[in-house]
C-alpha cells in the first residue's frame, strides 16, 4: 500500500465534518414569546434572555431585543438556542427614555414582567422562579404588570 493512499481525498475532512456538525444544528431549539397586557397606546417592549442565575441577579444577559409594542401585545423569538434553562425580563418603555421607570421608593411606574410570570418579594423574582427549560421549541406567554 502505498503512504498517499492512507491521505484523505480532497473533500473529505469537508464532508466529515459536516457530519460530525450536523447534530449540532439539530439541538438548537427557539424561544418563541408573547407578550400581553401591555399599554393600550404604542410603546416599546424590551426583552433580555438569561442563562443562568449569575446573569439574571446581575442583569448580565445573553441577548435581548426590542420591538413595538402594540394594542397591548407583541411577539418575538429568540432561535438557535442550546438546550437548557433559560429567563425573560421584560418591560414596556411607556414615555420612550429606554429605561424602567420607578417611583421614588423604586416600584416601577411602567408595565414589566418575567417569564413563568414570577413575580418576587419586593423585587425581581429568582432565576429559578422564571426559568423555562427549553429542550425543543418552546412557545411561552408573559403578563405585562
Amino acid at each position: 500500500m502505498h503512504f498517499l493512499s492512507l491521505l484523505p481525498r480532497p473533500g473529505a475532512h469537508i464532508l466529515c465534518g459536516a457530519i460530525l456538525l450536523a447534530p449540532l444544528g439539530a439541538l438548537a431549539a427557539d424561544l418563541n414569546l408573547s407578550v400581553t397586557d401591555g399599554p393600550a397606546a404604542e410603546a416599546t417592549l424590551y426583552v433580555a434572555l438569561y442563562d443562568s442565575a449569575a446573569g439574571f441577579a446581575g442583569s448580565k444577559s445573553l441577548a435581548a431585543q426590542t420591538t413595538p409594542l402594540r394594542g397591548g401585545a407583541a411577539q418575538l423569538r429568540f432561535t438557535g438556542l442550546v438546550p437548557g434553562r433559560y429567563a425573560l425580563r421584560v418591560f414596556a418603555d411607556e414615555n420612550g427614555n429606554g429605561k424602567l421607570d420607578t417611583n421614588p421608593v423604586g416600584m416601577p411606574i411602567e408595565r414589566y414582567g418575567f417569564s413563568n410570570d414570577a413575580k418576587g418579594n419586593r423585587g425581581a423574582p429568582d432565576f429559578e422562579a422564571a426559568a423555562l427549560n427549553v429542550e425543543t421549541d418552546v412557545q411561552t406567554v408573559i403578563h405585562l404588570r
